[in-house]
């Protein structure tokens, strides 16, 4: 049996008591580690804080176990319980999904424990879940490849008066390009996508544009480690985001369609008054 087992997004005790109770009866304990991660996953205690709650050790699982070397659990669990722990929700990353595609193929029997994810934490800030169109991915620029095919996405969006969750790019474990050139491993050091830098590269995009989707007036939420005590959201223009710390990581941005009087009277608590 695998049980693919979401976390939630704050700390260790987000787990649901279903999810707590599938943990106590497997023999191994995987947790994937680069799609996302828990508010307190980049201290140095954070694993050793995971194991101590559930009792369990925990084996990290990385982009390369889990998409080359997945069948090394997915074999464990044709004949034992084996536990995979996912940040947030098993299904708010298409990664997840291929695994469970894997897993019934071999024959193995699949319990999906489900929890809060960002897809509707982000509910928070008062934007109302059902008027959110596509969500969006927007990764790091670098100085040869300045993608903006997530923009199309945002223009349709808008164009039907729906906001966008854009989910900001985490790299973690990713090999250097040098590396790749010698067929060695060595990893750049972990970088998370900044509210800051999305929106920076958001209007470069638009700039470049001959009719911009949006503008640096254009009103956005900017929302930064949803789900911990320390969470923080602000409302306000893509020009008055840029001036805000929002702190560590992990952080999203939404860019707001055609808003309704009930979500402009939740928004106004978290408006930027700069």
């Amino acid at each position: 049996m695998l049980y693919i087992i979401g976390l939630g997004l704050g700390d260790e005790k987000d787990i649901t008591v279903k999810g707590l109770e599938a943990i106590e009866k497997c023999e191994k304990v995987y947790m994937e580690a680069y799609t996302s991660l828990l508010s307190f996953g980049l201290s140095s205690h954070g694993l050793s804080n995971l194991e101590k709650f559930y009792g369990k050790p925990i084996i990290l699982a990385d982009r390369e176990m889990v998409e080359e070397k997945a069948d090394q659990f997915l074999s464990q669990a044709q004949h034992s319980h084996v536990a995979f722990l996912v940040v947030g929700d098993p299904f708010g990353a298409t990664t997840h999904t291929d695994l469970v595609v894997r897993a019934k193929k071999m024959g193995v029997e699949v319990k999906i424990v489900h929890n809060a994810s960002v897809m509707n934490a982000v509910g928070i800030c008062g934007l109302q879940l059902y008027r959110y169109g596509e969500t969006v991915s927007i990764p790091f620029f670098t100085d040869t490849w300045r993608p903006d095919s997530f923009y199309e996405k945002i223009r349709e969006n808008r164009n039907l008066g729906l906001h966008t969750l854009c989910l900001l790019d985490i790299r973690v474990k990713e090999p250097t390009l040098e590396s790749l050139c010698r067929g060695r491993k060595d990893y750049e050091p972990p970088r998370y996508m900044t509210i800051n830098t999305a929106i920076e590269q958001l209007l470069e995009i638009a700039q470049a544009r001959e009719e911009s989707a949006y503008t640096e007036d254009t009103e956005c939420v900017g929302l930064a480690r949803i789900g911990s005590e320390d969470q923080m959201v602000v409302a306000g223009t893509m020009k008055q985001l840029l001036l805000i710390d929002f702190g560590a990581p992990l952080h999203c941005l939404v860019i707001t369609g055609k808003t309704h009087p009930l979500e402009e009277e939740m928004l106004d608590f978290y408006r930027c008054r700069t």
